[in-house]
């Protein structure tokens, strides 16, 4: 079994409240939790133009793990409304 986990490290464009933060930041968590990932805001929650959001994921095998990540961070890199500073990737397998 392996457990895999994203964090990313965002800066939203034009926001200028926390109000308009969780509107950018609610629907790029849904469309994460379409592929099967637990998701949430872990960070900066005072800060209305930067986010810390995390992706969770058990799976089985390490090339469905692996796909499913990748996957992740090309959704959250695509989206114009919000520029990705940085990404951590974590992956615990069977020796860890």
């Amino acid at each position: 079994m392996y457990l895999g986990a994203l964090e990313f490290d965002i800066l939203l464009g034009d926001v200028h409240s926390l109000k308009e933060k969780r509107k950018v930041i609610k629907p790029v968590l849904a469309e994460l939790q379409r592929f099967g990932v637990s998701t949430t805001e872990g960070g900066e929650h005072d800060r209305h133009r930067r986010s810390l959001l995390g992706v969770a994921m058990v799976s089985n095998g390490m090339d469905h793990l692996t796909e499913v990540l990748d996957r992740c961070e090309r959704t959250v890199a695509a989206r114009p409304e919000i520029e990705l500073l940085a990404v951590r990737r974590r992956i615990f397998g069977p020796e860890d």
